[in-house]
């Protein structure tokens, strides 16, 4: 089992093209909170995830001003949002096959913990705060550039954030700011399904579903960007 283990170790950081000083930094990096049942002083990964959600952020905010000399805080914030956020860190472990690797309690690899966006991201990230651990930032940004090159890539005509979008237009009104409730939760643990509405004083409400609470608010609040003549149409989120 030993033997197995450092040869998962070995094939992930060939993957990841990175080889770690300290082999512990990555062990720790890739072990999931559940994996620490019944052990109660094991450590896991939500440190380091901690640690790389920061260096992600630093690393992107950097390439972007880079990349976009010329555009607006809001508009390289809106860039910057969909590259650090939960889902994209999940695409990028995807890109790693990282699920495979991770180290989890078998109650939670039956629920489809491999596959949990959640889990997914907190590993990418924790994998980030490892390498900065292990050789600091350089090594970091130079992993992030590579990873990230794609989305980064993708995200050259990024849309308004929706929530945020509808913020502004609702203040310009002089409007109340908008209010998100969660309508209904439906499906498994691993596939969740949420509704959920968005309510102005002095508006007719709108819902939006998604996999997620964000996604379904976003959903929600694009809605009535678009019912409202504001948005011609839903963007993806």
């Amino acid at each position: 089992m030993q033997d197995r283990a450092e040869r998962d170790l070995q094939a992930f950081t060939e993957r990841l093209g990175y080889a770690f000083q300290d082999p512990a930094r990555l062990r720790m990096a890739l072990t999931h909170s559940s994996a620490r049942v019944g052990t109660p002083d094991a450590m896991d990964n939500e440190r380091l995830e901690f640690l790389g959600d920061r260096v992600l952020g630093l690393a992107i905010a950097e390439q972007l001003s880079e990349m976009f000399p010329d555009a607006s805080e809001g508009d390289l914030a809106r860039r910057f949002n969909r590259l650090v956020r939960k889902e994209t860190c999940a695409a990028v472990a995807l890109d790693l096959d990282l699920g495979r690797y991770v180290i989890m309690s078998c109650g939670e690899e039956d629920s489809g913990g491999r596959g949990k966006t959640t889990i997914l991201g907190n590993a990418c990230e924790a994998i980030l705060g490892a390498v900065f651990l292990d050789s600091g930032f350089d090594a970091a940004r130079s992993i992030i550039r590579e990873l990230w090159g794609p989305y980064m890539r993708s995200a050259e005509a990024v849309p308004a954030d929706a929530k945020s979008a509808l913020q502004e237009w609702a203040q310009g009104r002089g409007l109340p700011l908008p209010r998100y409730i969660e309508v209904s939760r439906q499906g498994p643990d691993h596939a969740p399904h949420f509704t959920a509405e968005v309510q102005i004083s002095g508006l007719e409400a709108a819902r939006g579903d998604g996999r997620n609470k964000r996604v379904a608010e976003q959903t929600a609040a694009s809605v009535m960007l678009v019912r409202e003549g504001v948005w011609e149409q839903i963007p993806d989120v």
